[in-house]
């Protein structure tokens, strides 16, 4: 069975980098991603560089142009972007001057969002996302013990969400779309955010609820901080925490749906061995039933 990455050899990325202009000193370290294929790559002259091989066949070049501003490459059916290397930590969310100061970043990045919509990139719908995620799973994933309990469940999460976003609308953004700390490099006091791959249209609480944790008091007051840093550039979205419980729900059903359609790819197997497992999806099912408590109560 051939797949996506068949072709990536250390051969063919050495050689799409050269011919991008980028004279590479053959070192090659593959960083951490599983969508994608990110290798750090070493220069005859000057550091070395980040190059993104994007998933064939995933984006257009339209929509992957409108992720970035950052010229897009080509070689033998591969779209591929180079970047300057650039280290950092994650974020302490325990910090408030952190969190404050990430407040005050989406703000602006959000500001800008405002004045240049997207055109190719996706527009996320938090209930059309679940639906569309969870029948591809009830159909062809849930382990067959709990599938009857995970259409239940779904049912139930979809129908509580209706109700409570019926009538709101939201105004939609260009956010980054997978805005957690994983995701963000921080140096020199500064917040740096890395993988744009799934930046699209949503409401601005997309960028903003993945930095919350902890219990319901904690993560009230991570929202003051936030706010605090935001409202130097644009007013806090306070209206849309109605969506926090919706969108991690979403997160959580598109993320299983993800990792089955990601199945076939060999790196996935390895790396994420509990996904076939009957005691994954009887936590998952514990996890959701929390999330239909935490939606009935909040």
């Amino acid at each position: 069975m051939s797949h996506p990455f068949d072709d990536l050899t250390p051969d063919f990325m050495l050689d799409a980098v050269d011919g991008a202009g980028f004279l590479s000193d053959g070192r090659l370290l593959q960083l951490n991603s599983f969508e994608n294929r990110v290798y750090q790559v070493g220069q005859e002259e000057g550091p070395p560089v980040i190059v993104k091989f994007y998933r064939p066949q995933r984006w257009s070049d339209e929509q992957i142009l409108e992720e970035h501003a950052f010229s897009l490459f080509h070689c033998d059916g591969f779209s591929f972007a180079v970047f300057r290397r650039a280290g950092g930590h994650a974020p302490e969310l325990a910090n408030d001057s952190h969190l404050e100061q990430l407040g005050r970043t989406l703000a602006r990045w959000h500001a800008c969002g405002s004045d240049r919509p997207y055109q190719q990139r996706p527009t996320l719908d938090a209930v059309d996302d679940i639906r569309t995620a969870s029948t591809f799973l009830i159909n062809d994933v849930v382990d067959l013990n709990y599938r009857g309990q995970y259409r239940d469940l779904i049912g139930q999460l979809l129908e509580a969400i209706e109700q409570r976003l019926a009538d709101l609308n939201f105004p939609l953004l260009n956010v980054h779309g997978d805005c957690h700390t994983g995701n963000i490099l921080w140096r020199d006091d500064s917040p740096h955010f890395v993988d744009l791959d799934d930046s699209l249209r949503a409401p601005a609480m997309q960028d903003l609820w993945m930095l919350l944790s902890g219990e319901d008091d904690e993560q009230q007051h991570q929202l003051r901080v936030l706010a605090k840093g935001y409202d130097t550039f644009l007013p806090f979205p306070w209206e849309q925490k109605a969506l926090i419980e919706p969108l991690r729900i979403r997160r959580m059903v598109c993320y299983d749906a993800w990792l089955a359609r990601r199945w076939d790819d060999p790196a996935f197997p390895p790396a994420f061995p509990w996904f076939e497992s009957m005691n994954y999806w009887s936590g998952q099912l514990n996890l959701l039933q929390q999330q239909l408590r935490d939606m009935q109560s909040r």
